[in-house]
């Protein structure tokens, strides 16, 4: 049976390397894999980029409001004409995904028999879970911790949001990574430190 796996880590712990390294695995083997992430993510436009430089182009992007599986359906029906069929679907930025969307993913692993790797970060900079990863951690058949460490050496669990040279504790739940806001892998110490001893 196909599974939903939930591969996940706090920023820069390599969840984009990672779905870009699985790709290319199944590609090497001869399989057909189709890449998606949320629309909402615009860092990158329509591409998966990593910070290692690497960047590859999705077959589709998730808005708000649609259906992942039909997007999916679409999608795999297009390879079938071809000749050929999908082995996998990769998702990158999978927090950012409604969890009626989340709920897609589910089906097209245990309904469509095709397996699912979602990708994504638990918690906003305010320690919150998003609406996505709360769904996938509730429902996805496998969950894999990607590991990354903290500036003080310990393991990164949080995800401590930047605007300049300072860390914010306040603003909307999305805010892409980009110019104007960055973020840091921290521990729980470096965190409490950083938000004078608040979680939330």
């Amino acid at each position: 049976m196909a599974k939903l796996y939930f591969r996940y880590g706090a920023m820069n712990s390599g969840k984009s390397t990672a779905l870009l390294q699985a790709a290319y695995n199944y590609e090497e083997r001869g399989q057909r894999v189709l890449l998606a992430k949320p629309a909402i993510d615009t860092k990158g436009a329509s591409q998966i980029e990593s910070r290692l430089g690497m960047t590859r182009e999705v077959d589709f992007l998730i808005a708000a409001g649609e259906s992942a599986r039909d997007l999916f359906r679409a999608e795999r029906e297009k390879a079938r004409q071809d000749g050929s069929d999908i082995a996998c679907l990769l998702v990158d930025e999978a927090q950012f995904l409604e969890p009626e969307q989340i709920d897609d993913l589910f089906r097209i692993a245990v309904e469509d028999e095709i397996p699912v790797l979602a990708y994504g970060i638990r918690n906003d900079f305010l320690t919150h879970a998003f609406p996505g990863s709360g769904r996938l951690l509730a429902i996805a058949h496998t969950l894999e911790e990607l590991k990354t460490i903290c500036r003080c050496g310990r393991k990164a669990v949080f995800n401590g949001r930047r605007v300049g040279d300072r860390f914010v504790f306040d603003g909307d739940q999305v805010a892409i990574d980009g110019e104007a806001v960055t973020y840091e892998s921290l521990c729980g110490h470096c965190y409490l430190e950083e938000s004078g001893g608040r979680l939330s």
